[in-house]
């Protein structure tokens, strides 16, 4: 029997395979992707009644959707004065007020669709040093400016309130941010698509793409023939299509899940049941599972290589935040993708008026992907202002060629160096 990719894999319930595309089929849109992006997108339409075609190459589920950390943070990867300097003061509190809709949007979607994903709310966003939590007070203070008043600040011993370990110096309480067990929630929305009347094709890699008023995406099996296509496999995208691959770019980020802490321990190390991340440029990111199992997430790799002894490295990172768990073992271990933009603002945008794609949510996806799905439907159904939005955002690509995974290893290096030293 193949071992499931994931814990995640291990405990969703199951989905009935879905069919894979075979002859010459039609739609009003085509999506490629079947992530939160694409999920998101395909249940939007089929709410509106728009006809819809997916597409994954693998399973629902195979890619970052169904490997990430579960974690559900407010605000974006880059701070707002970043996106203020971008679009403007009126724009930018646009685009944070999104950012809060598409949290809302997830419980909403929870309990209207009945998904069982272990929804949790609570998150410390923690400081390693002083000049981490200088720039976590300052995180709070801008949030305020956009009219959130969430968060809270601790330091010292009353770490200790929120999270059992010595690590950390303080860090941000923030009420609004959260958790859940992400392939539960991609597997429900997936279900809600497909009973709106969205068409959803497994293992149908899109090979080809012909341009054109009428959009035409080949797989091995069939083709799909569409009004508009919309591109949603972020960093799995891959070569597909050149011109947005040079402007993402893919992170190996890696997680394990140990073997169950039992009730009171659990309890003891997190006396607030939140979801945590530290405030370094590759950073740790973990969590209670809901049978109380530590999920542990971290590094962050341009050259997207496996560690040697993957459960082993990430085994010595849990003992650095909790000493104690010495004895626990690493039961789950695996890697996945995470698609970066060079300004860690999410990617929204057309490559042709009938072509649109959102990606590179930088570590934001769990809920700016359904925020993409919501604006891009919004879009096809005649109404862009909202997309026009985040649109109107600049993005750099990367280095290409031979000097582009060096170029960025190197990068990556430095960054690590500066978390070490506290710069």
């Amino acid at each position: 029997m193949t071992p499931p990719l994931t814990w995640y894999h291990a405990t969703a319930r199951a989905a009935a395979p879905r069919p894979t595309l075979a002859g010459a089929v039609r739609a009003r849109v085509c999506v490629i992707g079947g992530g939160l992006t694409g999920v998101s997108t395909a249940l939007n339409l089929a709410e509106r009644g728009i006809d819809v075609i997916l597409l994954e190459a693998e399973a629902i589920g195979h890619g970052a959707s169904g490997r990430n950390g579960g974690q559900i943070v407010q605000g974006y990867s880059a701070p707002m004065e970043r996106i203020e300097a971008a679009v403007g003061r009126a724009d930018a509190q646009a685009i944070w007020d999104m950012g809060r809709e598409a949290i809302a949007a997830i419980p909403e979607r929870v309990k209207r669709h009945n998904i069982d994903c272990d929804l949790r709310w609570g998150y410390l966003i923690a400081a390693l040093n002083r000049s981490q939590l200088a720039d976590l007070r300052d995180t709070v203070e801008q949030w305020a400016e956009y009219g959130y008043h969430g968060p809270a600040m601790v330091e010292g011993s009353a770490v200790r309130t929120v999270l059992s370990t010595d690590l950390y110096v303080g860090g941000m309480i923030e009420p609004g941010s959260g958790q859940l067990h992400p392939l539960a929630y991609l597997l429900g929305l997936a279900g809600a698509a497909e009973a709106a009347g969205a068409r959803l094709f497994e293992h149908s890699a899109a090979v080809d793409i012909h341009y054109g008023e009428t959009v035409r995406v080949t797989t091995s099996g069939g083709t799909v023939e569409a009004d508009t296509l919309v591109l949603a496999g972020n960093a799995y995208l891959g070569r597909l299509v050149p011109q947005m691959n040079r402007k993402v770019m893919p992170v190996a980020s890696f997680i394990g899940v140990t073997e169950p802490l039992g009730e009171e321990r659990a309890q003891r190390l997190f006396p607030q049941d939140v979801a945590v991340a530290d405030c370094n440029v590759a950073l740790d990111y973990f969590r209670l599972t809901a049978d109380r199992r530590l999920l542990f997430g971290a590094g962050a790799s341009y050259s997207a290589t496996t560690p040697v002894g993957l459960k082993d490295w990430l085994a010595r990172r849990i003992r650095r935040v909790f000493p104690e768990l010495i004895d626990v073992a690493v039961e789950y271990a695996w890697g996945g993708l995470i698609g970066i933009t060079h300004n860690r603002v999410p990617d929204f945008g057309r490559l042709a008026p009938n072509v649109l794609y959102a990606q590179g949510f930088s570590g934001q996806g769990v809920a700016l992907t359904g925020l993409a799905g919501t604006l891009i439907a919004e879009t096809i159904a005649g109404d862009d202002g909202r997309f026009r939005l985040i649109e109107q955002v600049r993005h750099l690509p990367f280095p290409g060629g031979l000097l582009r995974t060096p170029t960025l290893v190197a990068a990556m290096g430095l960054l690590k160096l500066k978390d070490r030293l506290g710069w």
